[in-house]
C-alpha cells in the first residue's frame, strides 16, 4: 500500500495576493470591492488572473488609442502644433508617407523619395511597418494614413497583451504583479507614438522562455527582439555575470548561440542584398545629434554650447561602461544572489539614462522589467507619474517651439525641469532595486522564501562565485537559515 508521500499530489504554487502584501495595492482594490479575505474561495471562476491581466491591458490600450482621437480626426493634418497641444503625435501616419510605404516602397532596398537615405529602422521593425502597409485599404492619402494607424494599433495590441501575459506567467506565484503592465498609464499614452511594443513583446517573452529554463527559446527571443530594436542585447551582460556566479556557462553559451542565431537569420539576407540600406540604422544611431530627453540637451541649453556628436558619443559609452561595471559588481558581490528582472532593469534604465535621446515611448522598454523587479505598486506608480510628467512636458514644448506662443506650451525652462523630474524618477526606481539587491530580506518577491522566480536554471543554484566576501553574507546566511521555505502544494495564510 503506498504512503502518504508516494499518493500526495503536487499542486501549483499558491498565488500571492498583493492586496495582503502592498497597501497601495489594498487600498486601491477598494473600487471593486476591497481586499481578498481569509476565506475567500479562489480558483472557481474562469476569470483567471492571467486572463484578467489580459482583459486590462486590451482595455487601457484601448483607452489610449481613444486618446489620439483629436490627432486621428483632424491634427495630424492640420497644422503642426494641434497635435502637441492635444499630447496625441504619433510617428506612424506620419512615416506612413515620409518613409515611402504610401509609394510601395521596399524598406532598405528603395530610396526614399527625392532623398538619397534608406528607412532607419532595424530590419524586424521594418518588416512590421511594410506588412502593417500591406494590410492598409486603399483611399486617400488621409484616409490610408489613419487606417495605417489603425491597422498598426491592432497589431500592437496584440503585442500589448503579449507582453502582459507574459509577465504575469513569469514569476509563477505572482501572476498579479502584471497588473503593474496592464494599468501603468505612461504604457498607455504611448503604445502607439512609434513600433517599440515588438521588441518589448519579444523581450517579455524571452524572458518567460528563460523562466521556465528554455534556455534556447529565450536567446532566439533575444535575437529576434535585437532585430527589433537594439537595447534587448543588453540583457546578455547581467545574464552572464549571474551564470558566471552560478557557474552556469553552458545554459548561457546555449542563449547566446540562439541570439546570434536568431539575429543573423532575420539580417543577413538584407545585409547581404541591401547593404546600404541595412545599416543606416546603425550610422543614424551613430550619427544622430544631442535630442529630446536627455541630460546631454540640458547641459547644451544651459551652457549654449553645441556638443560635437563624436564627443558625445564617446562619453555616453564611458558613462553605460561605468555603470555596467557597476551593476556587474553588484551581481558578483551582494549577500545574495540579485534576481535575472532585477539585473535586467538596471542595464537597461543605464542605457536610457546614459543615451544621447529619450523619446517619450522608450518607458515601455521598462515596464515590463520594472513590473518583474520591484512589483511594489507606490514606487512604481512614484515612477510612472514622473514619465506621465514628461510625457506631457515634451508634447508641451514642441507646441511652444512649433507655434512660438508662451500661453500654448513649455518654455525651455519648464521642459528642462520635465526631463529632470524623468530623470530622477528613473533614478529613484533603480535605486530601489538596488536596496533589494543588497538587502535581500527586504526583497518583496522574496519574502516567501523563493529564489528568483525569473532565473531559470538560476532559481536556486549555488554559488560558485562570489567576488570578495561580502560584508553582509555571513549574517544574510544566519537570518535565512531559519527562515521557513515554501513547498508547492502547501498554502500559507497570506496566500490568496
Amino acid at each position: 500500500m503506498p504512503s502518504a508521500e508516494e499518493t500526495t499530489v503536487h499542486q501549483d504554487p499558491p498565488v500571492v495576493a498583493p492586496t495582503r502584501r502592498d497597501e497601495i495595492a489594498a487600498a486601491g482594490s477598494e473600487l471593486i470591492g476591497g481586499p481578498i479575505g481569509r476565506w475567500a474561495w479562489l480558483g472557481s471562476s474562469r476569470l483567471t488572473p492571467v486572463r484578467v491581466v489580459a482583459l486590462v491591458a486590451i482595455g487601457m490600450f484601448a483607452l489610449g488609442m481613444v486618446q489620439k482621437m483629436p490627432c486621428y480626426d483632424w491634427a495630424w493634418f492640420r497644422g503642426a502644433s494641434s497635435q502637441y497641444t492635444h499630447a496625441c503625435y504619433s510617428d506612424i501616419p506620419h512615416l506612413f508617407l515620409g518613409r515611402g510605404f504610401a509609394d510601395n516602397l521596399v524598406p532598405y532596398f528603395d530610396r526614399l523619395n527625392g532623398d538619397m537615405q534608406y528607412l532607419e529602422y532595424p530590419v524586424l521593425t521594418g518588416l512590421f511597418m511594410e506588412v502593417a502597409s500591406w494590410l492598409t485599404p486603399g483611399g486617400s492619402i488621409q484616409y490610408r494614413e489613419q487606417m495605417y494607424w489603425m491597422v498598426n494599433a491592432g497589431m500592437l495590441m496584440i503585442c500589448a497583451v503579449v507582453i502582459a501575459v507574459c509577465v504575469a506567467r513569469t514569476h509563477r506565484r505572482r501572476p498579479w504583479d502584471a497588473l503593474l503592465v496592464a494599468l501603468a498609464p505612461a504604457f498607455a499614452l504611448t503604445a502607439t507614438i512609434n513600433w517599440d511594443l515588438l521588441a518589448v513583446a519579444l523581450t517579455a517573452a524571452a524572458m518567460l522562455m528563460w523562466s521556465r529554463g528554455r534556455n534556447l527559446a529565450f536567446g532566439i527571443l533575444i535575437g529576434l527582439a535585437t532585430a527589433a530594436k537594439l537595447y534587448p542585447v543588453l540583457l546578455l551582460g547581467p545574464l552572464f555575470v549571474l551564470c558566471w556566479r552560478a557557474g552556469r556557462f553552458r545554459e548561457f553559451g546555449t542563449a547566446l548561440l540562439g541570439t546570434a542565431g536568431a539575429w543573423l537569420v532575420v539580417n543577413l539576407p538584407v545585409m547581404v542584398l541591401a547593404p546600404e540600406g541595412w545599416k543606416k540604422f546603425y550610422t543614424f544611431s551613430q550619427e544622430r545629434q544631442v535630442d529630446f530627453g536627455s541630460f546631454w540637451l540640458i547641459i547644451t541649453q544651459r551652457t549654449g554650447k553645441s556638443l560635437e556628436v563624436g564627443t558625445v558619443n564617446t562619453y555616453a559609452m564611458v558613462l553605460m561602461v561605468l555603470a555596467c561595471a557597476g551593476i556587474g559588481a553588484l551581481a558578483l558581490m551582494a549577500p545574495r544572489r540579485p534576481r535575472f528582472a532585477q539585473l535586467a532593469f538596471l542595464v537597461v534604465a543605464a542605457f536610457i539614462l546614459t543615451n544621447k535621446v529619450y523619446s517619450p515611448q522608450y518607458v515601455l522598454w521598462l515596464v515590463p522589467l520594472a513590473a518583474l523587479a520591484r512589483p511594489r505598486w507606490r514606487d512604481f506608480l512614484i515612477w510612472q507619474a514622473c514619465e506621465v510628467m514628461y510625457f506631457l512636458g515634451i508634447w508641451m514644448y514642441l507646441a511652444y517651439t512649433t507655434s512660438g506662443d508662451a500661453h500654448k506650451g513649455l518654455p525651455t525652462e519648464g521642459y528642462q525641469l520635465a526631463i529632470a523630474v524623468h530623470l530622477a524618477g528613473t533614478l529613484y526606481l533603480c535605486a530601489m532595486v538596488v536596496r533589494d539587491a543588497l538587502l535581500p530580506e527586504r526583497d518583496g518577491v522574496r519574502t516567501d522564501g523563493t529564489d528568483d522566480p525569473s532565473g531559470g536554471v538560476l532559481d536556486g543554484a549555488e554559488d560558485r562565485f562570489v567576488l570578495g566576501q561580502s560584508y553582509r553574507l555571513a549574517e544574510y546566511q544566519a537570518q535565512t537559515a531559519e527562515a521557513p521555505r515554501v513547498e508547492w502544494g502547501t498554502r500559507p495564510p497570506e496566500a490568496g
